[in-house]
This record gives C-alpha cells, structure tokens and sequence, in this order.
C-alpha cells in the first residue's frame, strides 16, 4: 500500500507559480457577471446615493464598466416598463434592487421582488414593467456592453410565477 500523500507526490502548490492561477480583475463568466450584480446589489453606498424617479421616462445611470461589459442602474416609477425587447447580441444580467418588476416572456410571466435575479444569453425576449404602486430599482450587466436593444411588437405572456431572493 502507498501511503504517499498528494502533497508528499506533487509538492507544495504554492511553490510551483506555474500551476497558480492568477486572480482575474475583472468576471468573465456568468457565474461571476451574477457575483458581481450581488455583490453590487448588497453594497448599497456604491448606488443608493446617485438613484433618482423621473416620472416621464425610466431613469437610467451606468454605474461602472470594464473589459467588455457594462453595469446600469435604473429606476422605475409605477407604470414603467421596457416593452418587448432583447438585448441583441449582449448576454445580461437583471437584478432587482428595491420593489417589484414584472417579467414578462413568451414562456410566461414572473414576478420579481428585491434580491431576485435573472440571467439571459443573446437574443432573449422580455418585457420589463412596474406593474406595482411603489417605485422599484434595478441592475442591469451586459457583456458584451449593450450597443443594439430591438424592439419586438408582439407581446410577452401569461402564466405568472412569483421569483424573490
């Protein structure tokens, strides 16, 4: 029986720089696009103070960008929404901030509270709508940077599902 040990066999990782990997500055997968959005979202001095509600349009501001993509941030006053839409060739990121958005798709549509998150790849349809009396916040990362939103005339769908932390 060998009693080698991993350790005993390859040596201490930390003394071979070439099997490290070194940290990333910046997410490049969706799992770290999602990280991001939370870590974001839960750091509230980094967005709260520059969050404003114009009562005629969505109110937008980008809040950081990097390598390839880009962080916004919206608010929405009750009775805003995107219309059907997808982000052409941009994989996101949606996170809601503070109230309730509606999302709408053509599989259905969800409720989206404070916390909730949802990620879509290129050609994802929605609509985005606050359907409640409160004004709602949210979060937006796109990669690559969003540069084509087309518009959709048919509308998004049906069945409601309620989506919260």
């Amino acid at each position: 029986m060998n009693s080698d040990s991993d350790l005993q066999i390859a040596g201490d990782l930390l003394e071979v720089p070439h099997l490290l990997q070194a940290p990333r500055q910046h997410p490049v997968t969706v799992a770290e696009f999602a990280g991001l959005a939370r870590s974001l979202a839960d750091d509230r001095s980094q967005w709260e103070h520059l969050v404003e509600y114009d009562a005629t349009t969505r109110w937008y501001h980008r809040l950081r960008t990097g390598p390839g993509y880009e962080v916004w941030l919206l608010s929405w006053v009750p009775g805003q929404g995107t219309g059907p839409h997808d982000h052409g060739g941009s994989s996101g990121v949606l996170t809601v901030l503070d109230g309730t958005l509606t999302e709408r798709t053509d599989r259905g549509t969800r409720v989206l509270g404070a916390g909730a998150q949802r990620v879509f790849a290129p050609g994802y349809a929605h609509e985005v709508v606050n359907d409640t009396l409160e004004p709602a916040i949210s979060l937006h990362v796109y990669y690559p940077g969003l540069t084509d939103m087309p518009m959709h005339t048919k509308a998004c769908a049906a069945q409601t599902v309620t989506v919260t932390k």
